[in-house]
């Protein structure tokens, strides 16, 4: 039978104890909503707009000038101001971070949902893809969907969800074959449930911690997923981005004469990345009891 709503609620209540007493889990969900915030307010916390170029004193254009009072993170190779643009691209990171881990895995779970109640050629069709899936390198994939489509922010999405699926569904499928075949499933079918009720009411609340553990994992992917590729030039230009920071420093020679360019994106980029990693390690105890510490 399907966990009632007040037991749904104290399981959730369960994993939120069993994240809060692990270190490295609530430092990274400070890090995260940092983060969060800062791309929340980002018009009020940038010095300026990162398109903005700036002046010095004798009216000649702030080119590579190191960090200073004025601009903490130096600025780039024509004047814009680095710290403006790391904040900004901190709301790029997270919106294509968030939205393709909750994409991603709302079609994952929904494949391997049916996939392992039906079973049978509906198994085998959807786990084929998943095969296909599986043989497609990420990086090429969006690349050629940015050239026939457009190097847009939605369309990097749009690759994510067309390719990165296939490790939730396989691994969310196989708890549903376990789960499918308990006596209260195979009562409820007895009973006359539809196939929608079984699936979403009865079997559904069962795999919720592993869909928010895949929803956490996801998150720090796509944000790499993304940098990768504005890094090499396919990302939506009309949006700042820390992969597209990086791939302007790289692409006029300034890596080396001026090190605070690269480094804000790179070590933001580290910082969200190990964050989701700590809040996703951690949660490994709610999918798997047999890490919970005694």
């Amino acid at each position: 039978m399907a966990r009632p709503a007040f037991g749904l609620r104290a399981a959730l209540a369960g994993h939120f104890r069993i994240l809060r007493r692990d270190r490295f889990a609530v430092a990274g969900a400070v890090i995260l909503l940092a983060f969060v915030l800062v791309g929340t307010f980002a018009p009020q916390l940038a010095p300026s707009d990162p398109w903005t170029i700036h002046y010095r004193a004798d009216g000649s254009p702030a080119r590579l000038d190191p960090p200073s009072r004025e601009h903490p993170f130096g600025t780039t190779n024509v004047g814009r101001d680095i710290l403006s643009q790391t904040i900004y691209g901190t709301r790029t990171a997270l919106f294509v971070g968030f939205t393709a881990a909750i994409l991603v895995t709302f079609i994952g779970t929904n494949i391997a949902l049916w996939s392992g109640y039906l079973k049978g050629r509906i198994d085998d069709v959807f786990m084929r893809l998943a095969d296909v899936a599986f043989s497609i390198p990420f990086e090429p994939f969006a690349i050629v969907l940015a050239a026939f489509l457009s190097p847009d922010i939605w369309n990097i999405i749009l690759a994510m969800a067309l390719l990165m699926w296939r490790t939730p569904a396989r691994t969310i499928r196989a708890q549903v074959l376990s789960i499918s075949e308990r006596p209260a499933i195979l009562a409820a079918r007895v009973a006359g449930a539809g196939h929608l009720r079984i699936v979403y009411r009865h079997i559904m609340p069962h795999i919720l911690p592993l869909c928010l553990f895949y929803v956490a994992t996801e998150v720090g992917l796509a944000i790499i997923m993304e940098a990768s590729v504005s890094f090499l030039g396919f990302g939506d230009p009309t949006l700042m981005s820390w992969g597209q920071i990086l791939n302007v420093a790289f692409n006029t020679g300034s890596l080396n004469r001026a090190w605070w360019w690269a480094t804000p994106p790179g070590v933001a980029i580290t910082l969200v990345v190990l964050s989701v990693f700590f809040i996703s390690r951690a949660y490994e105890e709610v999918v798997n009891p047999r890490l919970r510490r005694v």
